[in-house]
C-alpha cells in the first residue's frame, strides 16, 4: 500500500477498534450506537456535501472538495467497521473487478439477480 494511504489503515484500524471497545465520548461510538440508519443518513449528508463542493470554482473550491471527500470516506469506513468489514475486503472485490467494464459488471449483476 502506498505510504499516502497508510492514514487510511490506521483509521480503519482505530474503527475497527471502536466498534468492539465503544469508548464513551467518541463520536464514532455515538454513530455506532445509533446504528446504520444514523450512519446511513451521515453517508447521505456528506455524498450531497461533496457533490456540492465539486462545483466550488478556485483553490478554496477544491480545498473545500477535498475536505468534504476525507468526511464521506471517513462516515463510509464507520458503517464497514459498524459492519466488521475491512478496507482490505474492499480493496479485494475492487481488485475482482478490475479491468472488467462498468457496464459489463451491472450487466452480470442483472442476469444474477434473474436467475435466483
Amino acid at each position: 500500500m502506498s505510504d499516502s494511504l497508510l492514514p487510511l489503515r490506521r483509521l480503519m484500524e482505530t474503527l475497527a477498534e471502536r466498534a468492539q471497545t465503544r469508548p464513551q465520548g467518541s463520536y464514532t461510538t455515538k454513530l455506532m450506537a445509533a446504528g446504520t440508519g444514523k450512519i446511513g443518513e451521515k453517508i447521505l449528508e456528506e455524498a450531497r456535501e461533496l457533490i456540492e463542493a465539486a462545483d466550488e470554482p478556485g483553490d478554496a473550491g477544491r480545498e473545500h472538495f477535498i475536505y468534504e471527500a476525507g468526511d464521506l470516506i471517513y462516515h463510509t469506513l464507520v458503517l464497514l467497521a459498524y459492519r466488521g468489514v475491512d478496507l482490505d475486503e474492499v480493496a479485494a472485490e475492487l481488485a475482482r473487478r478490475e479491468g472488467t467494464s462498468g457496464l459489463v459488471e451491472k450487466a452480470n449483476r442483472s442476469q444474477t439477480n434473474t436467475d435466483q
